[in-house]
């Protein structure tokens, strides 16, 4: 008997719970019997709620693992788009597996190799690709509607301050206000507004009085309360459409060692414009005028902070540590003429920067490899 796995992969919430990946597996399994094909238990792969057209799943690895190792001679799968949405990932799957001596057979689709049958296959692989298309669109194009109507379920949840209370049959899904959560909320806004405290100080004030966050811990960090300080909910109105994902602007060496530059991925959210945003009315925390001068500190802070270096500069890109040899950006500094042309590394610790010019600094250390290089 030839050694074999199967594969099933279902993508939403909606097909876990009507169990239709076990329905794949049943049928699977009743082929390879027929088929006299040997598949252990643990060979009976599913990647439950992941997209097809992404080949980051990690059954879908474990598979690729098991061909490579050369423990498989043939890989069950029920149809092209359980393996991928994608006719070009389709292709590159089965060609890697055929490479390691592994036949790709699927249950619904052609199984001998005649022209006419690989045709078939190529039409189903643009198909399926299409098809996703489509119910992607039809996606978009009805939570739009919803949004346009008020409903708060299109939404991701709900913030920090309110719970979301799931539709019934007889009152559609609402946020409702977290009396304990939306003390907080209004304690940020005025340490912000009133006290003129910085993000980091509130985080610190936060940590202090052990308030705990959402996950029910006292770690605040500054990103979570910059995000309190920028959402519109907190005033009244939640916002649908907000971001979309698109190619990153700028494609940074720890992001290209982490390979995902390679298939291209659409990892970077960008903001839409204001007037892009569909307004979705849920209760108050803070009043217009709060959320308003928050938004104008913000704006000032962003505009003139110290660290902006958006202004190009005749070195940019041209210095590097003497000791690393890593590119340094610029950090400007206002206590002395000596300290402004200081430039950090990314990620470097504080306590031990790089200088460009100078005597101050003896060693430097690097996040990503933990090195100490001294004099």
């Amino acid at each position: 008997m030839k050694a074999a796995a199967i594969y099933d992969r279902v993508s939403s919430e909606q097909q876990k719970e009507e169990n239709t990946i076990a329905s794949q597996t049943a049928a699977l399994i009743e082929f390879a019997q027929e088929q006299r094909y040997s598949v252990p238990d643990e060979w009976m792969i599913e990647d439950e709620g992941f997209s097809g057209a992404s080949l980051a799943r990690p059954g879908l690895e474990r598979l690729r693992d098991l061909a490579a190792e050369g423990h498989l001679q043939a890989v069950l799968i029920h149809s092209p788009d359980r393996l991928s949405r994608k006719y070009a990932y389709q292709v590159l799957l089965t060609e890697e597996f055929a490479r390691h001596g592994v036949e790709t057979i699927f249950l619904k689709a052609p199984h001998s190799g005649t022209p006419e049958d690989q045709l078939m296959l190529q039409f189903q692989g643009m198909i399926a690709e299409y098809e996703r298309a489509q119910i992607l669109e039809r996606s978009r194009r009805g939570k739009r509607h919803r949004a346009k109507a008020g409903e708060v379920s299109v939404l991701c949840g709900a913030p920090y301050g309110y719970r979301y209370i799931r539709k019934t049959r007889d009152a559609p899904a609402r946020y409702e206000i977290d009396t304990a959560e939306a003390e907080v909320v209004r304690l940020v806004y005025d340490k912000y507004t009133v006290d003129g405290l910085s993000i980091g100080a509130i985080a610190r004030l936060l940590r202090e009085l052990g308030l705990p966050t959402r996950r029910r811990v006292t770690r605040w960090e500054r990103s979570v309360v910059w995000a309190i300080l920028r959402n519109p909910a907190y005033k009244g109105t939640a916002c649908f459409n907000k971001t979309q994902v698109g190619a990153r602007q700028k494609v940074t060496r720890p992001f290209r060692l982490t390979g995902r530059t390679v298939h291209g991925e659409k990892s970077s959210g960008h903001e839409r414009p204001r007037d892009k945003w569909i307004e979705i009315p849920v209760p108050a925390i803070v009043s217009d005028e709060t959320f308003a001068l928050a938004a104008e500190r913000l704006a000032d802070n962003k505009r003139f902070a110290p660290r902006r270096t958006i202004e190009p500069s005749i070195v940019q890109g041209l210095v590097s540590c003497r000791k690393c040899r890593e590119h340094r950006p610029a950090a400007r500094r206002a206590k002395s003429i000596t300290t402004a042309a200081l430039a950090r590394m990314h990620g470097a610790i504080s306590a031990g920067p790089c200088v460009i010019a100078g005597q101050s600094a003896r060693t430097c250390w690097t996040r990503s490899s933990g090195r100490r290089l001294s004099n």
